[in-house]
């Protein structure tokens, strides 16, 4: 199943990549959840999102533990962790949707949303990481880390080594959610 994507997405989409536009803002874009029901990131609006590319067979694949407990502490504050499974780094992510999340919820209870499989770089690079990676670069690995602000902007990029517990990626978000 496709991602639901606006009129103005659909026509990004069919301009060649070197001539698609990233959208201006995460709140402007809609995708499947992980069980394909349509979802628009606008309903993030006012929140502070930590969007990662994960995998399930990945070295960093129990970053979700480390996500989930994060999402936990700081979700009444107004922070929301949204996972986008990849397959694109190592063949990583090779599940269905119902694999993915199973895989989660058996091994590390996440309760963060989940939303289907797309690609992260390339002539193929789904919208949303046309938006997250204008400014920022693309992702090196699985568990790459975006933070957006209330606004829906980017603010920081981390890479898939900086852990969900780490105090270079809390600071960040905490300076976020003020």
């Amino acid at each position: 199943m496709r991602p639901v994507l606006s009129l103005a997405l659909l026509s990004v989409l069919s301009l060649p990549a070197a001539e698609r536009k990233a959208p201006m803002s995460l709140h402007d874009i809609s995708l499947n959840t992980l069980d394909g029901k349509p979802q628009s990131l606008a309903a993030y609006k006012g929140k502070v999102v930590l969007a990662v590319n994960v995998a399930s067979e990945c070295g960093y694949t129990p970053q979700y533990a480390g996500l989930q407990k994060l999402y936990l502490e700081q979700k009444e504050r107004g922070l929301v962790v949204l996972g986008f499974p990849c397959n694109q780094f190592g063949g990583q992510e090779p599940g269905s949707a119902a694999q993915i999340e199973s895989f989660c919820q058996k091994n590390y209870g996440v309760t963060f949303p989940l939303f289907e499989k797309l690609e992260v770089k390339g002539a193929n690079q789904a919208p949303l990481y046309q938006f997250l990676t204008a400014k920022h670069g693309e992702p090196a690995w699985n568990f790459h880390k975006y933070l957006v602000g209330k606004d829906g902007q980017v603010i920081q990029a981390f890479s898939s080594k900086v852990a969900p517990d780490s105090a270079e990626l809390k600071a960040a978000i905490e300076a976020a959610l003020k």
